[in-house]
C-alpha cells in the first residue's frame, strides 16, 4: 500500500510540473471540452482532453508491457 500512494505522489508531482508545459500545447481547450458559465459559477469537464491523455498513457503502458 505505500509503495501504491508514493507512486501516485511521484505521479501527480510530474502532472503538476507538467501541465504549464501541456497547457501550452492547448490540451483543455480541445474541441469536446465543456465550459458552462453562469454568472460567477463556472463548471468544466474536459472530456476530449480526457480521453486523449487515457489514449496515450494506455498506449504506453502497453508498450511497457511487451
Amino acid at each position: 500500500m505505500s509503495r501504491l500512494l508514493i507512486a501516485a505522489g511521484i505521479a501527480l508531482l510530474l502532472a503538476g510540473l507538467a501541465w504549464p508545459l501541456l497547457s501550452r500545447l492547448g490540451l483543455g481547450r480541445l474541441p469536446g471540452d465543456f465550459a458552462v458559465r453562469r454568472g460567477a459559477f463556472v463548471f468544466y469537464f474536459p472530456l476530449m482532453t480526457g480521453l486523449i491523455v487515457s489514449a496515450v498513457i494506455s498506449l504506453l503502458l502497453w508498450l511497457l508491457r511487451r
